[in-house]
Formats: C-alpha cells, sequence, structure tokens
C-alpha cells in the first residue's frame, strides 16, 4: 500500500466501494434479526486496560463478582474467540485502523507522550473509525487513555483524528510529574488543554464527561469511544473501595469500579431513552499483568499481558443493545479488532476510504442476528514489547514479528518466522501439549491451513508511517 494523502481521505463523503482485504471465507445464514434500527444506531465501544476474561464472572470467573457486565452479556452476545493485539499500541492502532500491525507499522509499543523522538500516530497516513463515521454524520466523542500523540506538541491532534470532543489521560508526559496520574488528582486533556483535576477520581472524569456529551446529543447518531485507564498499574484505591490494602484487593477494586462504570453508561442509556438503539461493545485491550492470577471455570489463569498465549490475546468481547442484538447469546464466532473498523461502517452506514487496505471483516450482520457466524475462517494476534528507535526513525523490533493464527479448534505460533507451536485449544485451553510435529492427518491438516494463512502476510512488517514531529528535550535518542 503507498502512502495515504488528504484528498483520499476527503472521498469518505462521497461513498464508493470497500477496500479491499485479506482472503477470508463466508459465514453461514441464519434468521434475520429482531428488527431494524429506526435510524442510525449509536455505537458505544468500552475498551477496558489489562483485563483478561478471567477476572469477569460472565465469562467463569471465580474471583469476583461483576454484575453490571453479567447483564450487559445476559442481555446481549458474549463472544467466546475475540481477539486483541497482545500490547497496548499494536491493540489501539489496530482498533483505530481496521489494519493488522504488520500493516500499519505499530507492531510493538511505543509511549509517544514518554519518549516521543518524533513519532507519533499520524491522522496523514493513518484512518481512523472515527473519521469514517463522521462522514456519514456521526458526533464523536473519546476519554480515557490515549498515549499516541503528546498533546504538548500536536494540542489538535483528537480533532484530526476524527474525534468532536475529548477528555483524555495524556500519558505519562517526560518533563512533567503531574501527567503520570491517571487515578486520583488525574492529569487530563481536553480542548481547553491539560490540568489536574484535584480530589477527583479519574474514572469519574471520564464518564461524566460521556454523560455529559449523551445528554447534548442524544437526538443526533453518536459514536463514544471509551479506552478507559482501568485496570492498568499502578494499582490505586478507588472511591468504591477506599480501604484496600493487598495488591489482590486493590486490583479487584478497579475491577469493581470498571463494573461500576459501565452500568453507570448503560444506566444512562435508559434515562434518556436511548438504549435501545445504542449497541454498546465491552471489551479490553489485552489480557491482564501477569502478577495476577485468577481461577476461571475451574482452572487457575495467570495473567498473559504481553504474551501470545490465550490469556494474553483472548480477550472478553460483549455487545449489547435490545431489540437489536439478540439477548443470552453465547457465540464461538471468530472475531479480532480489525473487525471493528467495519462493522462500524456497516451499522453506522458508512463507506469504507478508497484506496485504503482494510484488514478486517463485518461482523454487523452477526451482532444484529441476521447471521449466525462470523465471515472469518481465522483470527491473528501480534505485536509486544518496544520498538526500536534508529536514525531512520520507529521501527519494529523484528522484520516478521512473533504472530499467532487461529481457527475455532487449533493456534498456530510462528516465532522469528517459522511454525513453532501448535495448540488443539478444544482439548488443550492452557495449551501444553504441542502438536507441532502430530503426524495425525487431522492436524496436519490444520497446520497446512493456518500456514497457507501467514504465508499470505507480507513477507516484512511495515514500520509506522508519519512525518516526524518537532524535536523535543525529552526525545529518546536512537539505539
Amino acid at each position: 500500500m503507498g502512502e495515504l494523502n488528504r484528498r483520499q481521505f476527503l472521498n469518505f463523503a462521497a461513498g464508493g466501494a470497500a477496500a479491499a482485504m485479506l482472503p477470508l471465507a463466508g459465514c453461514k445464514s441464519a434468521p434475520a434479526g429482531n428488527r431494524k434500527p429506526a435510524k442510525q444506531p449509536n455505537i458505544i465501544f468500552i475498551m477496558v486496560d489489562d483485563l483478561g476474561p478471567e477476572w469477569l464472572s460472565c465469562y467463569g470467573g471465580e474471583e469476583m463478582e461483576t454484575p453490571n457486565l453479567d447483564r450487559l452479556a445476559e442481555g446481549g452476545m458474549r463472544f467466546t474467540n475475540a481477539y486483541s493485539m497482545p500490547q497496548c499500541t499494536p491493540t489501539r492502532a489496530t482498533l483505530l485502523t481496521g489494519q493488522y500491525p504488520f500493516r500499519h507499522g505499530w507492531c510493538n509499543h511505543w509511549d509517544v507522550p514518554r519518549w516521543g523522538a518524533g513519532c507519533h500516530f499520524d491522522s496523514k497516513y493513518n484512518i481512523t473509525f472515527a473519521r469514517v463515521l463522521k462522514s456519514a454524520g456521526y458526533v464523536t466523542a473519546v476519554a480515557g487513555k490515549w498515549q499516541i500523540n503528546d498533546f504538548r506538541v500536536q494540542p489538535d491532534a483528537m480533532q484530526k483524528h476524527g474525534f468532536d470532543e475529548h477528555c483524555m489521560w495524556t500519558g505519562y508526559e517526560s518533563n512533567n510529574p503531574p501527567s503520570a496520574k491517571r487515578y486520583w488528582d488525574p492529569y487530563i486533556n481536553t480542548k481547553q488543554g491539560s490540568k489536574t483535576y484535584k480530589g477527583r477520581f479519574g474514572t469519574d472524569v471520564f464518564v461524566d464527561f460521556l454523560i455529559d456529551f449523551m445528554k447534548r446529543h442524544k437526538n443526533e447518531p453518536m459514536m463514544l469511544y471509551f479506552p478507559m485507564a482501568l485496570t492498568h498499574g499502578p494499582l490505586t484505591t478507588t472511591p468504591l473501595d477506599p480501604n484496600a490494602e493487598s495488591k489482590v484487593e486493590r486490583h479487584k477494586a478497579m475491577v469493581r469500579y470498571t463494573d461500576l462504570a459501565v452500568g453507570k453508561l448503560v444506566k444512562t442509556l435508559d434515562e434518556l431513552n436511548i438504549r435501545d438503539n445504542t449497541i454498546v461493545f465491552f471489551t479490553t485491550d489485552n489480557g491482564t499483568a501477569k502478577s495476577m492470577t485468577a481461577r476461571m471455570n475451574g482452572r487457575s489463569v495467570r495473567g498473559g499481558k504481553a504474551t501470545l498465549g490465550e490469556p494474553g490475546v483472548r480477550e472478553p468481547f460483549i455487545v449489547n443493545c435490545p431489540g437489536l442484538v439478540p439477548a443470552g447469546v453465547v457465540t464461538d464466532a471468530l472475531t479480532d479488532f480489525t473487525d471493528m473498523m467495519p462493522t462500524f461502517a456497516e451499522l453506522g452506514a458508512a463507506s469504507l476510504p478508497k484506496d485504503i487496505v482494510i484488514d478486517g471483516r463485518s461482523i454487523a450482520k452477526l451482532i444484529l442476528g441476521k447471521e449466525n457466524d462470523s465471515p472469518r475462517q481465522w483470527i491473528m494476534a501480534m505485536g509486544f514489547g518496544a520498538a526500536r528507535l534508529t536514525a531512520d526513525g520507529v521501527t519494529p523490533k523484528m522484520k516478521f514479528t512473533d504472530r499467532v493464527v487461529r481457527n475455532k479448534q487449533y493456534k498456530l505460533w510462528i516465532l522469528n518466522g517459522k511454525s513453532a507451536k501448535l495448540f488443539d485449544l478444544l482439548a488443550d485451553p492452557g495449551e501444553t501439549n504441542n502438536l507441532i510435529d502430530s503426524t495425525d492427518p487431522k492436524v496436519l491438516a490444520a497446520l497446512r491451513k493456518l500456514e497457507a494463512v501467514v504465508r499470505s502476510f507480507p513477507a516484512e512488517d511495515a514500520k509506522p508511517k508519519y512525518d516526524p514531529t518537532p524535536p523535543q528535550p525529552w526525545d529518546k535518542k536512537p539505539d
């Protein structure tokens, strides 16, 4: 794919054919959904930071109760095979663009406000779902954690990425200690600039902002993106659990407050009488920190953040909208974060941009009950650790980043460019029995299919695409 230009982005409103996609198989047919939305549905996408399904009672988590999320799952659709990327930056760039890291280049973590070096998520070269939905008449808002632009250097970054309004923890800004705080006394950026909210809890500031936005725009189609700061460290007390002391108690307190925040947003939808035309997505950006272990469905699960194991990349994924999304559905349909861009576009009657490769496939028909499976035969996850800084800019750590590709049963690990592990996830969810040397014909057939998927990827991963911002005193120096 060549470099994108502004003229191509301005073609959104003009419509046009959907962009090319990686080859994926079709899906099964199913009865139609309950009804069509009376108008473009509102979309709320909630993404928690560092939390695997083992901590949610609706996924069989045994450590604590998450009643609001349980109700969301009971009244909607709960996915058991949804993939994020293994770590923060690759997941966020993938979600925003609908492209895999090997295409958009953010294969590893790069904390822009902390490390800088001219690198940033550049609106000149990177599309976002917010820009796509704005072209279809949506008003857009985002609250929570960003971390892929430095607002000191680019104060208008969020508007360029398609968000009408924002309320963001900036990420830690080098040479600015107050910016380290995302929970108590949070340091938050809006259109009016950045400041510390003394005596406030960051999640409350974000939720109040989103509720206010919904109240002001309830008669317009809305896209709200809520990349939470919770439950990422540092572990903290919350307004609900001010006396939590131990590491585990504080982690549970943060999960409990996540559940409360979701409940507040859903309650507001009811109060505004827009619940039945608002599709709520709930998921997480990667697995729980490795220091945390929880029991889920009778087995112990250690957090897998920044790893390619299922606890690192298989996330909770719930979709809910009474009357639009069928209730009480548990699906093994395959989906990953590349699918969100085309899904939002289909739900919002928006055209995908021309001349941009979108790797994802829409699951809109599945979540609306019009089909009973996704159009995916495989999903993929890749990208962890910090990127490299060279004289030529930020670049992936490896030319072909380690990755995993799976279908509903088998999962292939590609390490150092070679097939290294193969697991039967139905028989071995803990990934303990490596079948890579198996001679079983069924296993060999599965291996061949997954290896064919890997061969369809570019031989070398892209670098992040950006025009460097001006040098800053805090910039990290090349390796």
